[in-house]
């Protein structure tokens, strides 16, 4: 049973380091190409207002550092950053679409129906508390008020640190 259960513990090793992002191989000017081949396929891909793509490379335990990489009209990588931290919160604000949102912090980890056809969205991020991020969207997919700092309720169950 021993042998089993270190057969397994060294799989999800193996699993787990094929998953991590290697930002630290990005540089301005790359290419499209070889930002996937540094860091695999992006979770989604927005339009820039300005022009150009960004893409979203979620990751980490339940969705807890999202990574964007903004291209530049010719498909050469400007910038990239983890955006689930506050600077990227302090951004959200009251009628803000959901387009905007995503282009923002990216797909949410949790996402939850409420009352009057409103949805609440959710953000785990790195944290020594036991806190995510959240927001409210209306009926028509707006936000409503900004967003929350809250209790993650998940933390407990995880032992999330």
């Amino acid at each position: 049973m021993a042998v089993v259960k270190l057969i397994a513990q060294a799989a999800l090793a193996a699993i787990l380091a094929g998953c991590a992002l290697n930002t630290a191989s990005l540089r301005p000017g790359q290419s499209e190409t070889q930002v996937r081949s540094a860091m695999g396929e992006p979770t989604a891909r927005y339009r820039l207002p300005a022009g150009g793509q960004r893409l979203e490379y979620a990751f980490g335990p339940y969705g807890r550092e999202t990574w964007m990489v903004d291209l530049d009209s010719r498909g050469q990588v400007t910038s990239w950053t983890q955006v689930l931290q506050d600077s990227h919160f302090a951004q959200v604000h009251d009628g803000m679409s959901r387009d905007e949102l995503l282009l923002l912090l990216g797909r949410p980890a949790d996402r939850a129906p409420e009352w009057q056809h409103r949805e609440t969205w959710s953000w785990r991020f790195p944290t020594y508390q036991c806190e995510w991020f959240r927001v409210t969207l209306s009926a028509e997919q707006r936000v409503l008020g900004g967003g929350s700092i809250m209790i993650d309720p998940m933390c407990d169950k995880l032992d999330i640190k």
